[in-house]
């Protein structure tokens, strides 16, 4: 039985699991609107919102070995939350287990790739989050700059983009498909396009909640609009398929949320819990 402060899903030791959620709340490099730290507590009451039998997947969720390990200690910086994020998930990853993230802000991506030893990234987000640090400290608009040091920037795909910014024009970027584009050709087309990209045949898969649209998901410290809708990316998730190694969900701003974006981000790990594994057991 999960315990009334957990994920809804949760209901196994970390032994016994098959999924691992972990909460980091921290958002000490937020530019804009600050509070994303609090996310995690609201994911986890919005999680108990849904019926855990998902009906296009054929599967009670609540049956799949879900363990929620609670919220990592992040320290008074950012590199204590770096340490304490890759410790915890190269903890999961050694263990065999599939690592679920819920920030707090966007740059918990960057300690989380290096759990993996090769590993591509495909980050849905409004911004393309690739900004050259030069003399400042680091903060969340160049997350995908230091996850692509670590990968590689051939193994970096920012999909959803509809922001990016003067700094950003003219420095190296990795190749992106932008929210323009889908619109133009179409969420499956665009997510195949996507995954003919990544070389690497295991990605961890980084949602960033201001992809989706604002209209869909108001509560996020950056909202942009003519973004993609929830569906589209539940679609994505189901077309990853198992060749998701990992999943981190960031940017949910309860201060600014209605409640929805709460509830969209919890149906997503809902979604992640439901299509890896059906398809590791086919």
């Amino acid at each position: 039985m999960a315990r009334s402060d957990s994920f809804a899903l949760a209901n196994s030791t970390f032994e016994e699991a098959e999924f691992v959620i972990v909460g980091v709340p921290y958002d000490g490099t937020t530019r804009f609107r600050s509070g994303t730290r609090k996310a995690p507590t609201a994911i986890r009451k919005a999680s108990r919102l849904f019926d855990p039998y998902l009906f296009e997947h054929d599967l009670d969720v609540s049956t799949v070995n879900v363990h929620d390990a609670g919220d990592l200690d992040c320290g008074s910086s950012c590199e204590d939350m770096f340490k304490a994020v890759e410790k915890e998930t190269s903890r999961i990853v050694k263990a065999g287990k599939f690592p679920i993230l819920m920030g707090g802000e966007r740059s918990i991506t960057y300690p989380f790739v290096k759990a993996y030893h090769e590993v591509g990234v495909i980050s849905i987000d409004a911004h393309l989050d690739f900004e050259m640090q030069g003399d400042r400290k680091f903060d969340h608009a160049c997350t995908m700059r230091k996850v692509a040091d670590v990968v590689g920037i051939e193994n970096v795909v920012p999909f959803g983009v509809r922001s990016i910014s003067r700094r950003e024009i003219g420095q190296e970027m990795p190749n992106y498909v932008d929210a323009y584009q889908i619109q133009e050709t179409g969420v499956v087309n665009s997510w195949k396009k996507v995954l003919n990209m990544m070389r690497r045949e295991h990605v961890l898969l980084s949602l960033d909640m201001d992809g989706i649209d604002p209209g869909f998901a108001p509560g996020t410290s950056r909202p942009e609009p003519f973004g993609l809708t929830g569906y589209e990316v539940k679609r994505c998730i189901d077309m990853l398929g198992d060749r998701m190694v990992g999943f981190d969900i960031s940017e949910v701003l309860p201060s600014h949320d209605p409640g929805t974006t709460a509830a969209l981000a919890a149906r997503m790990i809902m979604e992640v819990v439901a299509i890896v594994h059906t398809r590791r057991g086919e």
